[in-house]
């Protein structure tokens, strides 16, 4: 037995299946000796141990594949042409969950394949085709289980837990799946098993479906198409419209009529869009976005969704940043949803968890320093009045009030500015607190009537929140603070902290596109341009370190 087996069984968990009870490999016996293909198999094994001497942990697929072999005493795993098959197929198949084939090793694979009926296949071959193959599979259930791309490579607010794995469970449903024939059902199950990544499966194979079929009609530039009118380019509309699924009825050809224009409208609004009917510029840069530029959003979402679905359990506020919406879960299914407002490009809403723990009424704003600096002292330097009429002190650094006419205000120091609970609070009347770094909260607004905007990006940052007391009611759960019991508290305009009985998860995520509930997909501006790294993540090839070198033969 090689003398790391016993550390290696009970390693750092690289992929789990949720199988049942934990199954602790016992080593085995070594009375019989090993095949000639199990020979080249442990040479191979052995030396990644050389190259990798202090791998006592799996860390890396090359180490979940020696673990492999090591428990299984280097037999061969993919004797039976029907495994492979299914292999082959599930590899193919990662193209319709947004990753490549090809970070699998699929065309060698095919390519080598050969080696099992060969009877000259030497042992050399086969073993390195069996620790490709096995590699492909370990690495393919990895991506499908967690994804591919670190999330925290790309954020660094990022503090959501990977989905949980367990490695004596993953590598007994590998084992299990092979003595079972059933390889394609175990990648099955290793994809997030939420409604909405089938629904995003189903949405990219449309839309490569459009896009094999060369992709949709260009619409030419021209003056805004109204409703009622005739132009040439209402048939190239018309087809664009119908390639995605709108009902865009049997008109004139050149006419923009009632059907068309209620097709739009819906085109419109799920893209985020003023429900107008009108082809304008905005509408018009909307449609003639590339399928390809769409098949992009819906790759980088499934890879989201691999990260975060399985977040989503039991009683929670999510906050869908690019969405612009904020909803109450219970059960995993929404109870309550509202519009929000949150940070403008340049000063964008993190993406991060967190747990809602209390509530204030009637808040008074602590002036950040970086909205001091930006945006309020230029504000205070013009109008000296500027404080006063918006009910801000300034405090020194022990929370004394200091005159604003005794502050050197081309170049403070040692202030701080604060803002009177009330009417007019740049928090409103309501704050919902969470513990994080960065000074966010959901809070009410006066600016509400920015809630029109089809696109909100317009806060500092924070999330304002379109029907904040409603949100709170759920929240405290509690009779005492029912609706009327939190308008009272409030129409006393006194500061007051309430806790929650129970806190409730709090999730801010960035989704660019949305599953609508009769089954579209619409497509969101990229707000905070968070789609393009994530992409490129996922472009970056993968090499499997147990591919043969050039020199080996097929």
């Amino acid at each position: 037995m090689p003398p790391r087996f016993s550390r290696f069984a009970h390693a750092v968990a690289l992929l789990g299946l949720l199988l049942g009870t934990v199954v602790h490999a016992q080593p085995p016996a070594l009375e019989q000796p090993l095949s000639p293909v199990a020979e080249q198999i442990r040479e191979r094994v052995e030396q990644w141990r050389g190259a990798h001497a202090d791998a006592d942990v799996i860390k890396t697929p090359g180490d979940a594949v020696a673990v492999f072999y090591e428990q299984t005493r280097f037999a061969p795993a993919w004797t039976r042409p029907g495994d492979l098959d299914q292999l082959l197929v599930a590899l193919r198949d990662m193209a319709g969950d947004g990753l490549e084939p090809e970070d699998y090793a699929l065309g060698e694979l095919q390519r080598r394949r050969v080696v099992l009926d060969d009877p000259r296949a030497t042992p050399q071959q086969r073993a390195q085709f069996d620790l490709l193959a096995t590699d492909a599979c370990l690495a393919a259930l990895l991506h499908l289980y967690r994804g591919k791309a670190d999330p925290a490579t790309l954020d660094t607010h990022w503090n959501f837990d990977p989905r949980q794995l367990d490695q004596a469970q993953g590598l007994k449903a590998v084992r299990d799946a092979l003595a079972q024939g059933t390889i394609g059902a175990l990648f099955a199950r290793a994809r997030p098993q939420h409604p909405l990544y089938g629904q995003l499966r189903t949405a990219l194979a449309k839309l490569r479906g459009v896009a094999a079929q060369g992709g949709w009609p260009l619409i030419a530039d021209g003056a805004t198409l109204k409703p009622g009118s005739r132009d040439v380019r209402v048939p190239a509309l018309r087809q664009r419209l119908l390639l995605v699924g709108h009902a865009v009825g049997d008109g004139a050809d050149d006419l923009y009529d009632p059907a068309l224009e209620a097709a739009l409208k819906q085109f419109q609004r799920e893209q985020y869009l003023a429900a107008d009917g009108r082809l304008g510029k905005a509408t018009l840069a909307a449609l003639n976005v590339p399928v390809a530029a769409r098949i992009g959003q819906l790759r980088a979402n499934l890879e989201r969704a691999r990260w975060l679905l399985h977040q989503l359990q039991g009683e929670f506020v999510v906050v869908d940043i690019a969405g612009y919406q904020v909803a109450y879960y219970r059960d995993g299914k929404p109870v309550w949803r509202s519009r929000v407002q949150v940070g403008k490009p340049y000063r964008s809403t993190p993406v991060f968890k967190s747990t809602i723990s209390y509530l204030t009424l009637n808040p008074t704003w602590t002036v950040p320093p970086t909205i001091l600096k930006n945006d309020i002292l230029p504000k205070v330097r013009k109008d000296p009045g500027y404080l006063a009429a918006n009910r801000i002190r300034v405090l020194d650094g022990q929370g004394r009030e200091l005159s604003p006419a005794s502050v050197d205000w081309a170049n403070p120091r040692g202030i701080v500015l604060r803002q009177d609970a009330g009417p007019g609070n740049s928090l409103g009347r309501l704050v919902i607190r969470f513990p994080n770094d960065y000074a966010v909260y959901l809070h009410d607004t006066p600016h509400q009537e920015l809630f029109a905007g089809e696109q909100r990006a317009n806060s500092s940052g924070c999330i304002r929140v379109e029907r904040p007391r409603e949100l709170a009611e759920l929240l405290l759960d509690d009779p005492r603070w029912d609706r009327a019991g939190i308008d009272r508290a409030i129409d006393t305009l006194k500061t007051q902290t309430v806790m929650l009985r129970k806190p409730v998860p709090l999730l801010l995520a960035y989704w660019t596109v949305d599953l609508r509930e009769d089954g579209r997909v619409g497509f969101r501006p990229d707000v905070y341009q968070r789609d393009p790294p994530l992409l490129a993540a996922l472009g970056r090839p993968r090499l499997s370190p147990w591919l043969p070198t050039a020199a080996t033969p097929p």
